[in-house]
């Protein structure tokens, strides 16, 4: 297996390096059923290259399996077992190079979603509801994948919003066309523009219920999915108000809710899709379509092969009563005496698979609580902290804190609620905090390096040399 594996990988690298010979390394092939822009003649037409754009994004090496799995590995939450299949031991021991696999893969199948959401969005059918509603899923898409590659390849906007982020493609290239321009990395801050302008459009022209087509379900980008992917970009910008403001529209709506007290774990068990119960977006997996071996079921599982496993450090944040420490598994039939991520329990189900969740309604109302925190709402804060602290485990009288201490509560609260969902990474860099990597015991591999401090070039992820390559005009981060 792993020999097929690394074969797979060379072939894969070979192919990207001839074709970076005769174009540039951002003009890939389309999507798999509509080739070009001009193959969508029909509302049908588009639909399918909407679902070719979500199977792009749902591929292992983007949202299926490495970016949730990075946001939570370069954080504290997770390391990789001692027993492994040697994946993801760079990250583990933050000794990423431009070579390294995952970034490489991150990175072209990033802006292989991208092109595809870009013919969507040029594709000129006339005007009405279906249409509306699936160039709003392009725009979504496109912003989505846009803050995923900020983040990993672009300091914070936090910390440096005229860094170097990565380069902006917003007009559809189709195969055979000369390319003019190799375009420079644009910046952290012209980044944001374009996700927050994607957004903006999606929720101005999609339907609130949907459309024939489709529907509001939770396997599809809908109107209020763009506002809740909305106060994560405003609160990763720093942008409080704006943040707060896209949240209240999401919980207004009255479209969500969390899940009845002790209903946590069988939402999880769950492998299809929970509309209007605690997911806003997922990316729908089943039986037959599905990442099998690499997808992040299969990275968790113990049946699978199971190398990322939990930090003692994050288990012992949960009290026994907090329904989300049964999540977490205390032992492996194959590691022993180790902490299990049991989020993702349909591995071995052979009628389907877990959808991989994109953002759930208890980050957003945990977005809501920081965004009132931090512009002086402490009351309000309070109560959509104490939603979900409450929810989770009954038992919990709740939290009176305020000040710093407050601001501390909802961070560990985001650190509970979204563990196992890609998160806790970027919730370190774009506060400058410095990432403590817990120490294991002796009979599991630990991160060897326990200590990424505020500045570390690590902290923000190289460039592929396979870009740097292909196009002059990109230059590569410090440290690399």
């Amino acid at each position: 297996m792993k020999m097929k594996k690394q074969y797979a990988a060379l072939l894969f690298a070979f192919a990207i390096c001839i074709a970076s010979c005769k174009k540039e390394f951002l003009v890939q092939p389309p999507p798999n059923a509509v080739p070009v822009a001009s193959a969508i003649k029909t509302e049908n037409d588009m639909a399918d290259a909407v679902n070719g754009m979500y199977n792009a994004m749902y591929n292992s090496t983007l949202f299926g399996t490495d970016i949730p799995v990075l946001g939570d590995l370069l954080a504290d939450n997770v390391y990789i077992s001692s027993d492994n299949i040697n994946r993801y031991l760079n990250e583990n021991n933050y000794s990423v190079s431009p070579n390294t696999q995952e970034p490489f893969d991150i990175y072209s199948q990033g802006y292989y979603a991208i092109l595809q959401a870009n013919r969507i969005i040029a594709t000129p059918l006339p005007s009405s509801d279906n249409v509306s509603q699936l160039k709003g899923e392009a725009y979504i898409s496109r912003a989505l994948v846009y803050l995923e590659l900020v983040n990993f390849f672009g300091a914070p906007y936090t910390v440096d919003a005229t860094a170097l982020g990565v380069p902006l493609v917003t007009a559809p290239v189709n195969p055979g066309t000369a390319l003019t321009a190799k375009p420079a990395r644009a910046t952290v801050s012209q980044i944001y523009t374009l996700i927050i302008s994607d957004l903006d459009s999606a929720y101005a022209m999609m339907p609130v219920a949907g459309t024939t087509l489709h529907p509001v379900n939770s396997e599809y980008l809908s109107k209020y999915a763009a506002k809740a992917i909305e106060s994560r970009v405003y609160l990763y910008k720093g942008d409080y108000a704006g943040a707060a403001a896209a949240a209240s529209l999401v919980v207004n709506s009255g479209a969500y809710s969390l899940v009845a007290p002790g209903g946590l774990v069988s939402y999880w068990a769950n492998p299809g899709p929970t509309s209007g119960s605690e997911t806003v977006f997922e990316l729908a997996l089943t039986a037959a379509n599905n990442n099998f071996f690499n997808g992040l079921d299969g990275f968790y599982d113990q049946n699978g092969y199971g190398d990322g496993l939990v930090t003692p450090d994050l288990y012992n944040l949960y009290s026994s009563t907090d329904q989300r420490q049964a999540l977490i598994l205390t032992s492996s039939p194959v590691r022993g005496d180790v902490f299990v991520c049991n989020k993702y329990t349909n591995y071995s189900n052979p009628g389907d698979k877990d959808d991989i969740k994109i953002i759930r309604y208890a980050e957003v109302l945990l977005t809501l609580a920081e965004s009132d925190a931090r512009t002086g709402d402490t009351p309000d804060a309070l109560i959509y902290l104490n939603m979900i602290a409450k929810n989770r485990d009954p038992s919990f009288a709740g939290y009176s804190s305020t000040g710093a201490q407050l601001l501390t509560d909802i961070l560990t609260e985001r650190r509970k609620e979204l563990a196992f969902e890609g998160l806790r990474y970027f919730d370190l860099t774009r506060l400058n905090q410095p990432i403590v990597r817990p120490q294991v015991g002796p009979a599991d591999s630990a991160p060897s390096i326990a200590l990424i401090p505020v500045g570390d070039t690590r902290r923000i992820l190289p460039i592929p040399q396979a870009e740097i390559d292909a196009n002059p005009n990109i230059k590569q981060n410090p440290g690399y």
